[in-house]
């Protein structure tokens, strides 16, 4: 993705660009299938992606309908920013039950469909017809044993790597970083023609702002999952104490690791230095990106790392491991520092919360990288996608 300059559009340039495109290649109507909705308790980087580029869509004249599994307390229909969302069946009947709605009409008329493959496929270009783009953020391979029974976490990997991509190789995929793409290539061997690149924007509320807090303080954000690693951050950070005895470690998010995490925290007597805060609003987590002292992420899988990202705009910056997604998000030795080790993990997190100087650099580089990425620009880039496949199928 091009930097923005003086000569790039603005951002109402742009959502005007994007109604005209719509318009031309005649996608006034969308439908978008997706596994989890944003206002579910388990909702992540790929919900929030989801939502706000279907609200993008929308503000600028589509009409857009995103189907989803059910989520707690949220009713099965309702409007979010402008766009329609469906919610029934659970986690796994939503699969058959959105796509006997979509054949038979269900949802509407489409001009265009957005399947969001997040593990499991709605297996559209099966059944679909018209113009279509898949979403694929990131292969799963390792995080299916961290979140399913032996049996049925090699019945997913089976699915991922050799079931499913045979029926997607004519179809546009989109993902979110050269990594990603890289790795979709090579272990689910699409073809790499087929697979474009759009990576995310970052949400204008994300801003820099003078106040850190008192005490070196590192924040982690995420759903707390297997995959996330939370318990590896929090070791990591027990032995950056041991160097700098006043840092500290807060958790946002929610999920299903919590009570491990807590009984983690117990375990090493760390109370008083490490924060399991749940889930927060959108003004606390900016509050809580500007004061921190740095990021930190141990994920083993992400297809962009947008929690980084949402931190460099607010001028903070990242020690991540170095993964597909991460390694896009975070410009290494930049924005942030990118590890392979838990002890250079360590290292580095010491480093920046040690190192003022150094700190200074990295949150200066973190935040001319995050200038980079607007999500009108995602919202257009993504559309032009699925308008190259509409005049395809004329």
């Amino acid at each position: 993705m091009q930097s923005t300059g003086p000569g790039d559009p603005s951002e109402g340039e742009i959502f005007h660009k994007i109604g005209d495109l719509a318009a031309e290649s005649g996608l006034r109507r969308i439908h978008m299938l997706a596994w989890r909705d944003l206002a579910d308790v388990e909702a992540g980087g790929s919900e929030l992606h989801a939502s706000t580029v279907a609200a993008r869509w929308a503000a600028a004249g589509i009409d857009v309908t995103m189907r989803t599994s059910y989520a707690q307390g949220s009713p099965p229909e309702t409007v979010r920013d402008g766009y329609k969302v469906v919610r029934r069946a659970g986690r796994y009947l939503v699969f058959p039950r959105a796509v006997a709605a979509e054949i038979a009409g269900g949802h509407g008329r489409r001009d265009g469909l957005v399947e969001i493959w997040n593990g499991v496929p709605f297996f559209s270009p099966l059944w679909a017809r018209g113009p279509r783009v898949t979403w694929l953020h990131h292969v799963h391979e390792d995080m299916w044993p961290m979140v399913l029974p032996p049996g049925l976490a090699r019945a997913g990997q089976l699915l991922e790597r050799r079931i499913a991509p045979p029926f997607y190789r004519n179809t546009s995929v989109i993902t979110l970083s050269e990594s990603s793409r890289a790795h979709l290539v090579d272990r689910l061997r699409l073809p790499a023609a087929n697979i474009h690149v759009v990576p995310p924007g970052i949400d204008t509320s994300f801003r820099p702002a003078n106040r850190k807090a008192a005490e070196p303080t590192v924040l982690a954000v995420g759903r707390l999952m297997p995959s996330k690693a939370f318990g590896r951050l929090i070791k990591n950070v027990a032995r950056v104490r041991e160097y700098l005895p006043s840092a500290r470690l807060t958790i946002v998010g929610e999920g299903a690791e919590r009570d491990d995490l807590k009984r983690l925290v117990a375990h090493l007597g760390a109370e008083e230095w490490c924060e399991l805060v749940g889930r927060v609003d959108a003004e606390d987590l900016v509050r809580r990106y500007q004061e921190a002292w740095v990021v930190a992420s141990t994920s083993q899988s992400e297809g962009w790392g947008m929690t980084l990202t949402e931190a460099a705009a607010c001028a903070t910056p990242a020690v991540a491991t170095r993964i597909p997604g991460h390694i896009d998000a975070v410009r290494d030795g930049v924005g942030g520092v990118l590890v392979d080790s838990d002890d250079e993990f360590v290292d580095a997190l010491t480093r920046v919360l040690d190192d003022s100087d150094f700190r200074e650099q990295m949150s200066n580089g973190a935040l001319r990288v995050a200038q980079e990425f607007t999500w009108a620009r995602t919202a257009y880039e993504t559309l032009a996608v699925l308008a190259a496949n509409a005049s395809g199928t004329r």
